[in-house]
């Protein structure tokens, strides 16, 4: 259930490239771009046979093929035509869970399809719900949602169920991905102030903060499939407020070891929102992805 969506076709209604698609490798440094599109791209998850890369476009879904990136193929989605930038893909690679703004209200609900395509189950009937991971076992689905006045975790049966509140601190809890090993639960806060990188285990409990920023806030905490390292995105202090995470921005990458220590920068680029929302890594934890977008 796969469509072949030309490249060539796009480049020719459009002579401005707005945003790109790029890989970066930790070990050598180096920053290269795959494919740059005249259409805003968000989210660029990396497939687990390492072979293609999924983001989001225009409220749908993308594959494009990591060795041909002229091969971009649609995923079908059915009735969810409103997707952002949460999309999830499970340990095995065959399922990925979507939030999609549903027709009747327009606000975020989360569903799972088949990675090939395929009709959408819901998984999360309450609203605004936006999803971040799935734990490796297969079993949960990891989400930041708004109930009352509040946006906290939680955490629901992939299958469907009944959600799980993990967090009830002041401020906005948001971003929850699991752990490669399925022990933690890694997410960003505004609990002490600015925006930090916080870890708690799968349950809730021990949740500590992991980075002591006074110049930045920091969003989406990523794990290495190895564990070792954590990438997520920075913006300056100033340039947002805590609990904001806009588009076009002079933004940073930022590196660390998830037992904790000093973030490093490792890419400085203009992006945000679309830009490192979602677990990107390459399998062998040697790389990611992210999309940066044009100054205007």
């Amino acid at each position: 259930m796969l469509c072949f969506i030309s490249l060539t076709a796009w480049s020719q209604n459009s002579g401005k490239k707005f945003c790109s698609l790029e890989i970066y490798d930790v070990q050598t440094k180096e920053r290269k771009v795959l494919c740059t599109f005249p259409v805003k791209i968000e989210a660029a998850n990396w497939t687990p046979d390492g072979k293609y890369l999924i983001y989001n476009s225009e409220g749908k879904l993308f594959r494009i093929d990591i060795r041909h990136p002229e091969r971009i193929e649609q995923i079908s989605t059915g009735f969810a035509t409103r997707c952002n930038n949460d999309h999830v893909l499970s340990a095995s690679g065959k399922r990925i869970a979507i939030s999609h703004g549903t027709k009747e209200d327009g606000r975020s609900r989360i569903y799972i399809l088949p990675v090939g395509g395929g009709a959408p189950q819901l998984v999360t009937p309450m609203a605004p719900s936006y999803l971040h991971g799935w734990s490796p076992d297969g079993k949960w689905l990891s989400y930041c949602a708004q109930r009352n006045d509040n946006y906290d975790v939680y955490v629901i049966p992939a299958e469907g169920g009944e959600e799980i509140r993990l967090t009830d601190a002041e401020g906005l809890d948001d971003g929850p991905e699991y752990s490669p090993d399925g022990k933690h639960i890694w997410f960003n806060s505004t609990r002490t102030g600015l925006m930090q990188v916080w870890r708690m285990k799968a349950d809730g409990a021990e949740q500590t903060q992991m980075t002591f920023d006074e110049d930045y806030n920091s969003w989406f905490p990523h794990v290495s499939p190895d564990g070792r390292q954590v990438v997520f995105l920075s913006y300056r202090k100033g340039d947002v407020a805590p609990g904001d995470h806009p588009a076009n921005r002079e933004v940073v990458l930022r590196l660390m070891p998830s037992a904790g220590g000093k973030p490093a920068s490792i890419v400085e680029l203009f992006g945000g929102q679309g830009t490192l929302n979602v677990q990107s890594w390459s399998p062998d934890s040697r790389k990611f992805a992210f999309v940066s977008y044009e100054k205007p």
